[in-house]
C-alpha cells in the first residue's frame, strides 16, 4: 500500500471528513513519528508494532563499480519491530 491508497482507504472508511483532512491527519501521523525517532525516541503503536532507531558504526565499504574502498560514516537507521499480534495475524492460515 502506498500513502494515496492509506488516504482513500482512511476517506472511504471516514465520509463525514473532507479529502483534505484525511490527508493532513495521515501527514501528521507520519510527521509525529519521524520527529520522535529524529530525537532518538521510539514510537510503540499497540498490536502493531514499534519504531525505533538504531546505530550503525563507521565501516570500510567498497563501490560496486571500480571496487574501490570507500569509508561509509557511521549513522543512525529506523528499525521496527512488528508487535505479537502483528506476528500472529501474519501467520495466520
Amino acid at each position: 500500500m502506498i500513502r494515496s491508497e492509506l488516504v482513500q482507504a482512511l476517506a472511504k472508511d471516514n465520509p463525514d471528513l473532507r479529502p483534505e483532512e484525511v490527508e493532513q491527519v495521515v501527514d501528521i501521523f507520519f510527521d509525529e513519528i519521524s520527529r520522535r525517532l529524529a530525537e532518538g525516541g521510539r514510537v510503540e503503536l499497540r498490536g502493531f508494532g514499534a519504531f525505533s532507531t538504531r546505530e550503525r558504526e563507521a565501516r570500510k565499504g567498497r563501490n560496486p563499480r571500480t571496487g574501490d574502498a570507500v569509508d561509509v560514516p557511521a549513522k543512525k537507521v529506523p528499525y521496527f519491530k512488528p508487535g505479537k499480534e502483528m506476528r500472529e495475524r501474519l501467520n495466520e492460515g
